[in-house]
């Protein structure tokens, strides 16, 4: 099994307004205590014809879509055509790329969700970045603190990575489909174009182009 946890390995760079916040780092995770800083500097040079500036630390393209129920607390960049919809619940240290879609009750925290994301239906992802056209099905979400409070490594099924960080939810690659109700336990990484079942409970590391039955079930798109 091929392991790929390099940035470039998982994430499109060019899809997202905060690609300079993964500047000097190896991993993906290493990104995500930068991003409250990394956006109060994208925030700064943002156009005032394209976006407004609203409240502390607020940017919201002028041609997103915000619905006059959610709550965006700062900072956080709203980006172009994005949709947050009601009752979405954004605590701060959010990154909404263009197209994006943040649902009902949806509540994001220190969070860079790549362009045309979706997190559409009642769904937590926090201490998490989202890969470009990622989707996660309606009440599935991310876990970012482990139960015994411990720091959270990756387990790639060859090794264990010291990450250093109490919360850490999960990092999925370009493209990658997430099941309704599924668990993304802390220090979870899914490689581009896999789809997770629904219903799972994740832990560890799930290589790109497969599909993900249950835990020791993971078979390779094309071979069912």
């Amino acid at each position: 099994m091929k392991v790929d946890l390099r940035i470039n390995d998982l994430l499109d760079l060019n899809e997202t307004i905060a690609a300079h916040v993964f500047d000097g780092c190896t991993y993906p995770w290493e990104a995500l205590s930068r991003i409250k800083e990394e956006i109060l500097r994208i925030g700064a040079t943002l156009s005032e014809e394209e976006y407004n500036k609203v409240g502390e630390n607020v940017w919201i393209a002028k041609s997103a879509k915000v619905a006059p129920t959610a709550y965006i607390n700062g900072p956080a960049i709203i980006c172009r055509d994005a949709e947050v919809r009601h009752c979405a619940f954004i605590r701060g240290s959010a990154v909404v790329g263009e197209g994006a879609v943040v649902g009902n009750s949806t509540e994001l925290k220190n969070v860079i969700l790549f362009n045309k994301v979706q997190v559409p239906h009642y769904n937590y992802v926090g201490d998490s970045i989202l890969g470009y056209k990622s989707h996660m099905g309606a009440g599935a979400i991310t876990s970012n603190v482990k139960s015994d409070k411990t720091l959270v490594t990756v387990n790639t099924g060859e090794e264990r990575i010291e990450t250093g960080l109490k919360k850490f939810g999960a990092i999925l690659g370009d493209n990658v489909e997430v099941g309704c109700n599924s668990v993304l336990n802390p220090g979870t990484i899914v490689g581009r174009n896999t789809n997770i079942y629904p219903l799972s409970m994740v832990r560890g590391y799930v290589p790109a182009g497969s599909i993900y039955k249950k835990a020791g079930e993971i078979c390779e798109k094309g071979f069912r």
